[in-house]
C-alpha cells in the first residue's frame, strides 16, 4: 500500500502546495531520465504476496495487529485490512538460482509464520478472494490501525462524494452492494512480481507485461467467490477497479479515467507512464515534504521525489512504474501485481517463471508484440481472462483467437524457457517450474476451477458451510505444496 503516513487533514493551501511540489518533482525525474546513472548492470528481481488470515472454522480473523505482533519478522507488515498480511521477499538475481531461492525463503518464512500467528488464532491463507468474507466484514471497523488506511479511505470517499457501489455479474450469480469504506479492496489479495531494468529497456517491459496479462490471469485465476457469491474467475479483478474508484456516475460518463487503471496506450518511455499520473489524477495524500529536489540533484545527490512516488503509489495500475532508490543509486523497474495469492508457493513460483521469462523475451523481441496489436485488444484479453479463467479465448497476433492453454502450450512456453535462459536460469529451475505451468494447462486445472469444481460438489449445502469446508480443504493442500492441478 505505499509508504506510511500520519492521520491529518489537508487544506486547499496544503492541495495547491503539493501539486507544485508533484510537477517539480516530474521535472526533475525528467531530467534525471537524461543525466543520472540508474542502477542497471545487473538487474534484481523482487516478490511480495499478500494472505489472509483465517480462524480455526475458516472465517477472517480480525487479528493482523497480534498475527504479526507473535510473527515479529520485519519481512511481514501490515495490510489495509485487518484480516491481511503481507510478505516481502529479499530481492535476487535469477541468474543466482533467484527463483529457488525465493521459493525456499517464502516456504521457511510462510510456515515460521504460521507457527506463530495459529497461537493468537489467526492461520495463513494464500488465495485470491477469501471466500467466507460476509458483509459484516466489510466496514471501517476491519480496517487496520495504521493511520494510512483510514485516512487513503476517507480521501477516496471525499473525492467520490457517495458510497461506493460494487456490481459484478458472474456466468450465473450476481453481486450487488455498497460500501462506506475501501475496505472491500482489501478482499484482493495479491502477488506481486518486480522486474529491474534501465530507462532505456523500461518501455520494453512495461509494454510486453501489458500484452501478456491477459494470458498471466487466465492461468492464474483464484478468487472465484465474493461474499458468498460466484462471480468471475478472478474476482480481484472489478471488485479492486470499483472499491477504489473516485469517480461518481457523472464523472465515468465524461470519461475520467479510473485509479485502478489497464492504461489506454502502449509508451515510448517510463516519464509517459508518470506524467500521465500527475496529469490525470488529484493527489489523495497531499502530505508535501521538505527536499528539493532539483536543489538536491543539483549537488550530486539522488533525489527522494517524496510526492511523486507517494502520487504513484495511490494510482493502482496492473503493471506499475516504480521509481527507487537502492544503497544511494536510483533504479526503475516494473510492478507487476495482477495475479491472485497462492494457491501454494509452488504454484506461485511458477507464475514468477513464467512472467519473468515471458516478459523478457518480447521484451527482447525484435519485432514487438505490441507493434502487431492494438492496445484495446491487450486490455479485452485482461477483462476476459478475469471473467472465464483457464477456458478463456483470448486475441493474439498471427493467430486471432485463441484458448489461453493452447497459445501457452504452442507459442509461449517456449518463450518462457528463451527467455529465463537469457536471464540466466538453470535447466532444472526452468524445467520444474514451466512445467507446472505446462500440467496446468493440459489438465485446465488452476486454483479457481478447482475451487469451483469442489463447491459443485456440495451444491446442496448452506453456502457458506460449503465455503468453509472446502477452504479447509483448500488450506490443507496448500501446506503440501503440491501444485494445484495435482490436488484431488
Amino acid at each position: 500500500m505505499g509508504e506510511e503516513v500520519d492521520a491529518q487533514e489537508f487544506s486547499r493551501a496544503d492541495r495547491t502546495r503539493h501539486r507544485e511540489k508533484v510537477r517539480r518533482c516530474l521535472d526533475v525525474f525528467e531530467r534525471m531520465l537524461g543525466e543520472s546513472a540508474f542502477d542497471t548492470d545487473d538487474p534484481m528481481t523482487g516478490l511480495e504476496v499478500e494472505l489472509n488470515l483465517v480462524d480455526e472454522a475458516g472465517d477472517p480473523a480480525l487479528k493482523n495487529a497480534e498475527a504479526l505482533a507473535a510473527i515479529a519478522d520485519p519481512a511481514f507488515q501490515t495490510e489495509l485490512g485487518q484480516f491481511n498480511i503481507e510478505i516481502n521477499v529479499e530481492p535476487a538475481k535469477l541468474r543466482e538460482r533467484g527463483l529457488t531461492t525465493f521459493e525456499e525463503s517464502l516456504r521457511h518464512s510462510l510456515n515460521d509464520a504460521e507457527a506463530k500467528s495459529s497461537e493468537v488464532g489467526a492461520h495463513l491463507v494464500m488465495i485470491g478472494i477469501l471466500p467466507t468474507l460476509q458483509p459484516g466484514h466489510m466496514g471501517p471497523q476491519s480496517i487496520s490501525a495504521n493511520p494510512r488506511y483510514r485516512l487513503l479511505s476517507e480521501q477516496i470517499l471525499q473525492a467520490r462524494g457517495e458510497d461506493i457501489t460494487i456490481s459484478i455479474t458472474g456466468p450465473d450469480e450476481r453481486l450487488d452492494t455498497t460500501s462506506d469504506s475501501i475496505l472491500p479492496e482489501a478482499a484482493c489479495t495479491s502477488t506481486q512480481f518486480h522486474v529491474q531494468t534501465s530507462p532505456d529497456d523500461f518501455p520494453e517491459y512495461w509494454n510486453a507485461s501489458q500484452v501478456i496479462a491477459g494470458v498471466q490471469l487466465a492461468l492464474g485465476a483464484n478468487a472465484p467467490y465474493l461474499l458468498g457469491k460466484q462471480l468471475w474467475r478472478e474476482t480481484r479483478i472489478p471488485l479492486f477497479e470499483q472499491a477504489t474508484d473516485t469517480r461518481s456516475e457523472e464523472l465515468k460518463v465524461q470519461g475520467v479515467r479510473p485509479r485502478v487503471w489497464f492504461g489506454e496506450r502502449w509508451i515510448t518511455s517510463v516519464f509517459d507512464l508518470f506524467e500521465e499520473n500527475v496529469r490525470y489524477f488529484p493527489a489523495l495524500l497531499p502530505i508535501t515534504d521538505d527536499e528539493d529536489p532539483m536543489a538536491v540533484l543539483d549537488s550530486g545527490g539522488v533525489p527522494q521525489l517524496h510526492e511523486l512516488r507517494l502520487h504513484n503509489g495511490t494510482i493502482y495500475r496492473w503493471n506499475r512504474p516504480v521509481y527507487d532508490i537502492s544503497s544511494g543509486v536510483p533504479h526503475l523497474r516494473v510492478e507487476n501485481r495482477l495475479l491472485a495469492a497462492g494457491p501454494t508457493v509452488a504454484d506461485l513460483m511458477a507464475n514468477a517463471a513464467f512472467y519473468f521469462g515471458l516478459v523478457r523475451a518480447l521484451a527482447e523481441n525484435e519485432r514487438p508484440l505490441w507493434t502487431q496489436m492494438s492496445f484495446s485488444a491487450a486490455e479485452e484479453n485482461f477483462h476476459v481472462a478475469a471473467q472465464r479463467g483457464i477456458d478463456a479465448q483470448l486475441y493474439w497476433p498471427g493467430i486471432g483467437q485463441v484458448g489461453a492453454t493452447e497459445l501457452v502450450l504452442r507459442r509461449l512456453l517456449p518463450l518462457a524457457h528463451a527467455g529465463l535462459e537469457a536471464w540466466g536460469v538453470e535447466a532444472d529451475e526452468r524445467d520444474r517450474l514451466l512445467g507446472i505451468i505446462e500440467q496446468r494447462c493440459l489438465t485446465g486445472t488452476n486454483g479457481a476451477e478447482w475451487f469451483v469444481a469442489k463447491m459443485a460438489g456440495r451444491a446442496g449445502q448452506d453456502r457458506y458451510d460449503a465455503l468453509r469446508a472446502v477452504l479447509e480443504e483448500y488450506r490443507t493442500n496448500m501446506h503440501t505444496n503440491e501444485p494445484v492441478h495435482t490436488w484431488d
